[in-house]
């Protein structure tokens, strides 16, 4: 029996006559979030997303260097949304908000050992490694920088804090824990985690 178009791991058919550039690039990053978080790294070729995209292997070579690459543009699109950073105006609830959102990311779907792995690559891979921080650790950072000034601006956290650290604190934590599991990754340690910042530890 013949699968029907768009089943998982079914080459997409394209009518003839050439698509917009955006669109042939959405359907590869779509393809390649999906294979991705579906069968992961290992199985992960640029062979495979270009049969899925419905492309050919030359046109994704014109936008991505390599398979690293490709494979971090394709885990961003695919886990973009999930990431969005809230502003409610009230800074502690909107980092427990998206701290926990970026936790249960990690330990309830693929992208958890995805996004490990990547990592790992990185180290190895100058090209993945500048994609890595220019298109994803980059952006990232930057909204929560941009969210923790606002509050400063309200008054919410003190001038003197350097959001920068401020970051570094809490998703370095969380990445800690998923590359060297020694501790869960867990909601509460998400919620704990916003809590010790915002209250600090000290006595004095």
């Amino acid at each position: 029996m013949q699968q029907a178009e768009g089943t998982p791991g079914t080459p997409v058919r394209r009518g003839r006559g050439r698509r917009p550039a955006d669109e042939v690039r959405a359907d590869i990053l779509t393809a390649a979030g999906a294979l991705l978080l579906r069968e992961g790294m290992a199985a992960f070729t640029i062979e495979r997303v270009a049969q899925e995209a419905g492309v050919s292997k030359t046109t994704i070579h014109k936008w991505w260097p390599s398979r690293g690459t490709l494979a971090l543009d394709g885990y961003f699109h695919a886990v973009e949304s999930t990431l969005a950073f809230p502003d409610t105006g009230d800074i502690a609830a909107d980092l427990t908000t998206q701290v926990r959102a970026f936790v249960r990311l990690l330990t309830g779907t693929p992208a958890g050992p995805v996004i490990g792995g990547l990592i790992g690559r990185a180290q190895t891979d100058p090209d993945l490694l500048a994609a890595l921080l220019e298109r994803y650790s980059g952006p990232r950072r930057e909204l929560a920088v941009a969210a923790m000034r606002r509050a400063q601006d309200r008054g919410q956290l003190r001038a003197d804090a350097d959001p920068e650290i401020l970051v570094d604190q809490l998703w370095g934590a969380c990445y800690h824990r998923l590359l060297l599991p020694d501790q869960p990754l867990t909601d509460a340690f998400a919620s704990r985690l916003v809590a010790n910042l915002l209250h600090g530890v000290g006595t004095g």
